[in-house]
């Protein structure tokens, strides 16, 4: 499943919790502030993301991970091996401030046990694959997420 799909399924669920249970709401104080500033932070760091992808002259696919032309290692990529799905994170964490609500916020740990687990290891094998000990070494050196 794609990536983008797999957010939305998880943001779709949130929206799903937060109905269902509404004795898990939290007050936060001016919460569309927080929201919107999560949700830009996200937009922002997955354009910028895609930006150096398409700089280096890759495949931004995350479902073509064997179509990498280049192993992208600067910018946020210092950071996390993964900034565009902290990305994804990003925004769902505005969803889950804008609702107010623990459930809702607790599936975002659903959404990063997904993306790890049938998303993130087989993109690393198909990296590891493509691009050996550089890979291995700029894997031992940056974190999966942050």
């Amino acid at each position: 499943m794609p990536p983008p799909a797999v957010t939305l399924a998880v943001g779709v669920l949130m929206g799903w919790l937060a109905r269902g249970l509404p004795s898990l709401d939290f007050a936060l104080p001016a919460r569309g502030v927080f929201a919107v500033v999560f949700v830009v932070a996200g937009i922002a760091l997955m354009s910028a993301c895609a930006l150096q992808f398409r700089r280096a002259g890759t495949t931004v696919n995350p479902m073509k991970p064997k179509k990498a032309s280049a192993l992208v290692d600067g910018g946020f990529y210092r950071v996390s091996r993964n900034p565009i799905y902290l990305a994804d994170a990003l925004i769902l964490v505005g969803w889950g401030l804008w609702l107010s609500n623990l459930a809702s916020l607790a599936a975002i740990a659903l959404f990063v046990a997904y993306l790890n687990r049938f998303q993130i290891e087989p993109e690393e094998r198909a990296l590891q694959a493509a691009f050996g000990a550089e890979y291995d070494a700029y894997r031992a050196r940056v974190r999966r997420w942050i």
